[in-house]
């Protein structure tokens, strides 16, 4: 739960991709974008966003966790950010140890951060 979240990142075009094409099947796409390296990203009619910017510096890991609204987006999330060139960190399925409901699953970025799908949802 979270308003927006932004970080930079080392290479901004691998970076816009992968989030666009992991996090398409949650609904997510470009907001605005502002010269000459930053987007911000959300899902329609959201109230959260992610706002990426280019940056020299190199940034702490983080965990980015965004809700779905059912378990195959979870499971579409997972294939389409492997696909985007994510690293495996954990396929689609329950998180009994967090909760009976937590299905989740979670790759890792282009700069090393933690991407998660979940949804609390039992199954449909």
């Amino acid at each position: 739960m979270f308003d927006h979240v932004k970080f930079g990142v080392s290479d901004y075009a691998a970076s816009k991709a992968f989030f666009l094409r992991a996090l398409e099947p949650l609904g997510v796409t470009v907001v605005t974008e502002w010269p000459p390296n930053g987007v911000e990203l959300s899902q329609p009619m959201g109230k959260v966003s992610l706002c990426l910017y280019q940056t020299d510096e190199r940034p702490a890991h983080l965990h980015l966790a965004f809700t779905a609204g059912n378990r195959q987006q979870v499971d579409a999330f997972y294939r389409a950010a492997l696909g985007a060139g994510g690293t495996d960190h954990g396929a689609p399925g329950l998180r009994p140890h967090y909760h009976a409901n937590y299905y989740a699953a979670f790759v890792i970025g282009p700069d090393g951060h933690n991407v998660e799908a979940v949804c609390h949802e039992p199954e449909a």
